[in-house]
């Protein structure tokens, strides 16, 4: 690694400084993702229940997401992770303020979108900092915290934004994602201090070369497996208890802890189980992954008004297992395949599958969901507020929703032989990349 720029070697002080100004700001995103759906029953009594303008609250800020991720990456390369990341906390503040202010749903949507911009080159500038800022066991600590931090904005996004919205209005949850956001900012200069590689003066912002690597492809399918099987109900997992069992929005979000701790206390299991069984790799660990997201969508036909919510407890707790597991070891192990000099690229890549499939599942879901509510009998005139998640109709709600979890599951299952195939070939045909040693 070479130092470049405005950067020397750094101490462990600053390291540590920019570490915590990063997961400060990666906070957010997850937090934005999780909890932005919990409003929507909310927002659609006040600002309207439009179909597509209201699911552009969610779908608008995954698609731009989604579409940013390669622009960032590249970028990243070019002008330095750092200022990447900063230049995307400064644009995810806007659009929070602008989301806290919206009077009406289509300037909610424009502000997500700006949002969504801006949260891609949060992550991607974020995943390629630390991996090239850091290197053996202190790489493999980032991203574990990374990926620990992740797992916290998941599991507090829903209960965090459930309660705001019961006791503030939904609108303090965007107010909530400025005050974080801004003390992030403040602190993002210490990112200039970070030894950085020489930027990329060229190079594809879609690097069809880096999907040819069998091992950068098979843990590419892993996050897009977490959409399929876990991002989707965190989205909407909320909106069906209100809509099936009633629940208020804060009392989907206190339930939703059971899906969400999960994924918060998984990586640093992980991470302990790993520097202490040196035989436990990233792909069994992402195997019983894929697992527990199958296993999760088939428990949750069980979300039915006459059975017992008690009976989803289970499944919740094995969608955030599946979607958990492998959090804090994706990126690192993904980027270790490629040349370190491609690494934003790579990370860009690997973000725009992840928050991509994010977007894709995720509208898939509400789509087809929507579409199974129109089609019942007498369903016509309150499809909308039955699509909202609004209460009073949880049967029209539950037949439309078995297909969606048929879907996922077998989803699931043709990904999880995707990764299978791919990953014992990486390891059979090259040589596997130096493993983090996480041992600290």
């Amino acid at each position: 690694m070479t130092v470049n720029e405005e950067s020397e070697p750094t101490t462990t002080a600053p390291r540590r400084a920019v570490l915590a100004v990063i997961l400060l700001a990666q906070f957010v995103i997850p937090l934005s993702i999780a909890g932005t759906a919990v409003g929507l029953p909310s927002i659609s009594v006040e600002l309207g229940a439009e179909p597509l303008l209201l699911q552009g609250i969610v779908n608008g800020f995954n698609i731009a997401f989604a579409l940013s991720t390669l622009l960032w990456g590249a970028i990243a390369d070019r002008i330095g992770s750092g200022r990447a990341f900063s230049l995307g906390v400064l644009a995810v503040a806007l659009g929070s303020i602008l989301s806290a202010v919206s009077p009406t749903l289509l300037v909610l949507d424009v502000a997500r979108v700006l949002a969504g911009v801006g949260s891609a080159a949060v992550i991607t500038g974020a995943t390629a900092t630390i991996h090239s800022a850091y290197e053996g066991p202190s790489r493999a600590k980032a991203f574990a915290a990374f990926g620990m931090v992740n797992g916290l904005g998941l599991a507090a996004g829903p209960s965090l934004s459930g309660v705001l919205i019961g006791l503030l209005g939904w609108r303090a949850v965007f107010v909530v994602h400025t005050v974080v956001l801004l003390a992030a900012l403040a602190g993002s200069r210490a990112l200039r201090r970070l030894p950085r590689k020489a930027p990329v003066a060229g190079g594809p912002l879609f690097d069809v070369g880096l999907l040819r690597n069998p091992g950068f492809l098979a843990m590419v399918l892993i996050p897009v497996a977490g959409a399929v099987g876990f991002v989707t109900f965190l989205t909407y997992l909320p909106a069906a208890l209100q809509a099936i069992h009633g629940f208020t929005a804060g009392g989907a979000g206190a339930l939703m802890l059971v899906m969400t701790l999960p994924v918060l206390l998984a990586p640093p299991v992980v991470h302990w189980i790993m520097a202490r069984h040196p035989r436990i790799d990233a792909g069994a660990v992402s195997l019983a992954a894929l697992v527990c997201l199958a296993l999760a969508a088939v428990g949750f036909l069980a979300l039915r008004p006459e059975v017992p919510v008690w009976w989803v407890v289970l499944p919740m707790i094995l969608a955030g297992a599946g979607f958990g597991l492998p959090l804090g070891i994706v990126d690192g192990s993904a980027l270790s395949f490629v040349p370190s000099e491609r690494s934003g690229t790579a990370a860009g890549l690997l973000n725009f599958f992840r928050i991509g499939s994010e977007a894709l599942f995720v509208a898939l879901y509400a789509a087809v969901l929507s579409s199974g509510v129109r089609a019942q009998p007498g369903a016509a005139g309150i499809a909308d507020q039955v699509a909202a998640g609004q209460p009073g109709h949880g049967d029209v709600y539950t037949q439309a929703l078995a297909p969606v979890l048929w879907g996922i599951g077998v989803a699931v299952v043709v990904l999880g032989v995707g990764f299978e195939v791919l990953y014992r070939r990486a390891m059979r045909d090259q040589a596997p990349p130096v493993r983090q040693d996480i041992r600290a």
